[in-house]
Parts: structure tokens; sequence; C-alpha cells
């Protein structure tokens, strides 16, 4: 008998099964370009054992699975021949240069469309000031179709294929990707796939009675299914909804709904499910999108008796998905947003599954080393999380739309001698300015009461202790908090990865607390640190003496350093010890050379002995990058509260 688990056995199967679908599949599109139809067979074949093996996996216990793989293949190659010459022209780009994301000169911004700008004519009128800033990445925040009033920011989505009609129209996003690529700057955009909003056409018929659609979705008629599943499930949202499953009346069943009760969890047990959104996911690509940020990957697919979190099949449904865009859209990246363990965020991360991911470990103990003034917890767990696969690379960033979670790994923790549980109930005081003599001004979100879990909404400025000293109208306080925004901001400039600011960090945007008059946002604290843009506020970035042409000036400064060495580019950083607990330290090199960084996370003034700064290939003349100034060892080194240098030798 054949051993049915081994690879060469599904690669023979693959190729059998590939031989009698492609006589199908070339009738099926007689009338194609020769040539699109030549490249897109060219990729199928190349990638099809791989796709083969997976969607085998999830889907060959059924008995139409050759029915569904060929209705995949299908899809792939109509979006494919549908896909617009000038984005056929970038796919042949990418594949020549596969490590272009890697580049030293990549910058990333994130902002919602309506907050930033207006509307997307207004993003396109702000092309401008993003390329005065250095972005070469733009992710607008969801912007889809959904529902008015309660839509969990724009994440529960109604149509994938059209524009919410209040920021603008797929033809404007479609327009507004090719004037950013014109000018440098790659589009990216969420593929919420975890879930559907309520009002979506699927969830409609479903609600209709429809048995196809309703199998698109988890939907029971008692608790027997879900009591079965809650056991071994945890609470997301845990002040929204007791529970992961919504009573729909309308329909007498039992709704999956890991988020919010509106937020309908999709059934990727179906295999047309898995067609559908891929539809939705190369309807995108052809809209010029460059980068898909796949959310709450960590939740897609179900199992009893297990988290339904990180299961092995959720890897195999981005593998699918990744397999099909080398085929029909090739030049399209995936980033991973997994808000998990250290150890499953990394297991996202590969040129076959998220060739990019969102780094929240490095994110969070940045907020812990400034709280501790100690690097220890951010040295250990950068010294050997940090390493991926070379072909990829992280999304490194101090503050996104969402809140902060200590994802830190308890085993770091007790190694030296942390217990994680007290650890993060003393972030979490101290970043909502409940612990005595904190600079932060944060708030709690999701406060969980049995367990004490939570996490923290705030912007940058606000944590930063900014918005304490300016309200204290205390210079000393204020002068603290510009230097701790940049040296936070220095850290995601400098180690290995793309570095990505949250628009409005740059100039110093406090909390807005007016999201409280919004019944529509009083309930999430997170719209604290997702205020409208203060245009009068970024016209004072060249005001000299501003605080917001402090923190504007210095970000512009490190963002021209790291675009004009290459030692910048790629994903690395080798961490080193420098003999001080308070003090950061990695190494960036390549070809180009060797950068030593050194980030003094206290308000003190901190010591670094001579020899280790000789031990990392520096003698006595070097430059330091940050400053332009040249510098002579005549002694140990001296670093001001929360000072950074990036060091290269003379």
């Amino acid at each position: 008998m054949p051993d049915t688990s081994s690879p060469a056995w599904s690669d023979q199967q693959a190729k059998l099964s590939l031989d009698r679908l492609m006589p199908r599949l070339e009738a099926r599109f007689a009338g194609a370009d020769s040539d699109a139809w030549a490249a897109y067979a060219a990729r199928l074949r190349a990638h099809f054992p791989r796709l083969f093996r997976l969607l085998l996996h999830l889907y060959g216990g059924r008995y139409d699975f050759f029915y569904h793989l060929e209705r995949i293949l299908e899809a792939g190659a109509q979006m494919w021949l549908a896909r617009p010459a000038d984005l056929k022209a970038l796919d042949a780009q990418r594949e020549a240069d596969q490590g272009w994301f890697q580049s030293e000169k990549m910058l990333g911004g994130v902002c919602y469309v309506d907050l930033f700008a207006g509307n997307l004519a207004g993003i396109r009128a702000k092309i401008p000031y993003f390329r005065e800033l250095g972005l070469t990445y733009l992710h607008l925040m969801p912007l889809f179709a959904c529902p008015e009033g309660e839509n969990d920011g724009g994440y529960a989505v109604s149509d994938y294929r059209t524009v919410n009609p209040a920021l603008g129209t797929m033809d404007e996003l479609a327009d507004l990707s090719r004037e950013l690529r014109g000018n440098g700057i790659s589009l990216v955009v969420d593929f919420v796939f975890n879930h559907t909003s309520d009002e979506h056409r699927w969830a409609k018929a479903a609600l209709a009675g429809d048995p196809e659609h309703q199998d698109y979705y988890y939907l029971f008629p008692d608790r027997q299914m879900p009591d079965a599943y809650e056991r071994t499930l945890r609470e997301i949202f845990p002040e929204v909804r007791r529970g992961s499953f919504t009573w729909r009346p309308d329909v007498n069943r039992w709704v999956w709904t890991t988020f919010n009760s509106f937020q309908w969890d999709l059934n990727y047990g179906n295999p047309a499910v898995f067609q559908a959104m891929l539809e939705e996911l190369l309807f995108l690509a052809n809209a010029g999108v460059e980068v898909i940020r796949l959310d709450a990957v960590a939740f897609i697919w179900k199992q009893m008796g297990t988290s339904c979190e990180n299961l092995p099949e959720a890897h195999m449904l981005i593998q699918a998905f990744n397999a099909m865009v080398r085929i029909a859209a090739p030049g399209l990246l995936f980033k991973s947003e997994a808000i998990v363990h250290p150890d499953d965020v990394a297991k996202y991360i590969s040129p076959e599954e998220c060739q990019l991911s969102y780094n929240p470990l490095l994110m969070a103990l940045l907020w812990e080393s400034l709280a501790t003034r100690e690097v220890k917890l951010l040295q250990l767990s950068m010294s050997y999380r940090y390493r991926i696969d070379p072909r990829c690379t992280w999304v490194n960033y101090v503050r996104c739309h969402d809140d902060i979670g200590w994802t830190f790994d308890d085993g770091d923790a007790g190694r030296l001698g942390i217990n994680g549980y007290g650890h993060r109930r003393f972030l979490n005081n101290f970043y909502t300015g409940r612990f005595g003599g904190s600079f932060a001004r944060g708030l709690p979100f999701q406060e969980n009461p049995q367990t004490g879990d939570c996490r923290i909404s705030g912007t940058c400025a606000s944590l930063t202790g900014l918005e304490k000293g300016l309200r204290e109208e205390n210079t000393f306080e204020v002068e603290l908090a510009v230097r701790r925004i940049l040296l936070i901001h220095s850290v995601i400039l400098s180690a290995g990865g793309l570095p990505l600011l949250y628009l409005g960090d740059e100039i110093g945007t406090l909390n807005d607390y007016s999201y409280r008059n919004d019944p529509a946002k009083a309930g999430d604290s997170r719209w604290v640190h997702r205020p409208f843009a203060n245009w009068a506020q970024y016209a004072h970035r060249e005001e000299p003496g501003a605080v917001a042409a402090r923190i504007y000036g210095g970000l512009r400064r490190l963002i021209t350093v790291r675009k004009g060495h290459p030692a910048f580019a790629g994903g690395d950083m080798l961490v080193v010890d420098p003999g001080n607990g308070h003090v950061f330290s990695y190494v960036r090199q390549s070809t180009a050379g060797r950068i030593l960084v050194l980030a003094n996370f206290s308000e003190t003034e901190q010591r670094i002995s001579a020899n280790t700064i000789r031990a990392q290939g520096l003698s006595y003349d070097f430059q330091d990058l940050v400053t332009g100034d040249p510098l002579r060892l005549v002694g140990d080194l001296m670093l001001d509260p929360y000072q950074f240098m990036w060091l290269v030798a003379a």
C-alpha cells in the first residue's frame, strides 16, 4: 500500500490531478490572451504541488473535493486574466527583486482615511506630505462598507468590493493606488478574513434561511455545541459580551462571534468559503493593493476541544491563499497580524505564509523598558526571538490603531526573576496612571474583572508623559517625554525590519477623550488614540522650538540617516550586552558596514565602558550618525538621559 502521508505520494497525486484538470481549464479559457494564459499555466504548474497538499489536508475528506479544487483554480485564472497590465508589470518587477521590502529606504505609515484626511481624495492630496515624511508604504485602515454605528472601527466588513461611500469609491481607491505607486509608495489594506459583518450579503442570505450561505458561518439551533466549544475558548472582548456566541432570534440560531456580536466568524471548513474569500482577496490585489494585512489570523480555524487559536490548519489556510497569490498576483505580499504568544507569532512568518509580520513583542517590551527603566527582558527576548527567515521581515512599531497587550513570554520573565502575572499588573497600573509617579496617561481596554487582565489604550505622546508635562506646564517633564518618543522610535528605525509610524505620533498627538461623547465609540477606549488629524498642529512641525517641530524634526533626521545607510537594510539584529542594565544595545551589519546602537532607557546618565565599545569593532575614532558628530574615545562613554547613538567607525 502506498504511504498516502508522504510528500512523494502527494506530489504524484498533484501531478495526476493537474494533468486531469488542465484540459478542462484550457477549454474554459480558450479565448484568453495566449501570453497571459501561458504565464498563469506556468505558475500553476510551479505552485500546484504545494497548493494541492494543503487543500487535500483541509478538504480531501469531502466527496466534492475535486469539484471545489477546479472552482478555486478557475477563480485564480479569472482574476489573473483580469489583472491590469501595470500590475502584471509590477508582478514581474517584484519577482525579480523579491527582497524589495527589506530595503533601508522602506518606511511605513498607517492612518484612518476619514480621521487623517476626510476621504480618499483627501489622502491623495496628502501625497506631498507622505513624500516629505519619507513614506514608501501606506496602510489605510479598514475603509470598506460596514454597518452604521458600531462596526469595530471598520473591521466588520459588509462588502469587500465596495469602499465606504463616505470615503469614496473603489475606482478612487484604484486610482489612488496608481498615484501612490508612481510616488514610490505601496498601498496596504486590511483583509478581514476571520469574519464578516452581519450585514454582508452572505450573512443576509443565511438570515433568510438559505442553507448554502448558512454553511458559510457557524450557526447552531441550541446551546449544545456552543457550550461544548466554550469549555476551551477564551473570551476576547469580555467587556462587550461574555462568551463567543450570539443568539439571533431572527433566524433562531446561535452564531459564532469571536469578537463582536455583529461580526460572524466564517466557516473555513467549507471549501466554498475559501474560494469566495480568495476571489475577494484577488479583487483587492487587482485594485492595486501591494500588501495585505491578514487580520486576526490566529482564529480562522475551529476545532472542538481546542482554544481555536493558532491551529495547524490556520497556517495551512494562509499558506493555501499564499500559493494562489503566487499564481494569480505574485507581486502581492501578506502581513500577519498575530497578537499572540511570541512562539506562535513566529510560526506565521515564512515566504510560503506571511512575508511580513507585526512585531508585537518588540512593541510591548519597548513600553515595558520605559516603565521599568531596565532593558533586561527586552535584551533577553530580542537576543533569540528576533531571528526569522532572512527572506522575511518584521514590521516594527511603537503604536498602532489597537491596544498594547503584554505579550512577553512568562518563561523569559521567569529566567530573570520576574513574575509574569504580577509584572503585567504593574504595567497596567503604570500606563493607566494608577502607579505612583507614573508619567503615562493611558486607559484600560477590555479589563477582565475575573482575571485582572487588561490592555492599554493611549497615543504615544500621552503614554510617554507629554500629556502630563503639557497639562502641568512642566518643561522638564515635556523634555523627558520628547526624548522618550524619539528613543523608542529610534529603535524601530534602526532594528532590522520595516519601521511603521502611526500617523500623528510624528507630531506628538495627545489622547482625545471626546470619543466618550459618541455612543458608537464610548465603550471602546481605543478611540482615545484615534483622533482626527490636527492640521493646525501639523503646521507647527517647522516652527523652531515647538514641541511638534522637535518631535517631527528628530524623526525626520533619523529617517534620513536610515535611508542613507545600507547597513540598516534587511531584518537581522545582533543583540549585545553593553554591561549596563539600562542600555539596550545591538549591532546592524551587512557588507555595507557595521553600526552599533546604544539606547539609554532611563532618565539618568548611564556609563558604557570603553572596552565594550572597542569589542564591537570601534576603535578610538568613530561617528554618531544621529548627530553627525565625530567622536574620539578617550575614556568611558556617557549617555545622557534617554540618549541613543548609532555609532560607525570613522
